[in-house]
């Protein structure tokens, strides 16, 4: 596994369920194109399952 991810989100939350919608905030991401760096580990990659339709992951 790479020591962190970068993750954009490139889809809107508008339509999301709210489970998704809380999801994607709890990942740090506001506004659309917007990129957050995290840690690599089994939360973060949970919460990337979750709303993965919403969302682009690169390893760095």
């Amino acid at each position: 596994m790479a020591e962190k991810l970068k993750i954009t989100l490139v889809k809107s939350t508008i339509g999301a369920v709210p489970k998704q919608v809380k999801t994607v905030e709890a990942l740090g991401l506001k506004k659309l194109h917007k990129t957050v760096e995290l840690p690599d580990n089994a939360a973060t990659r949970g919460m990337i399952q979750r709303v993965r339709h919403l969302v682009k992951v690169e390893e760095i």
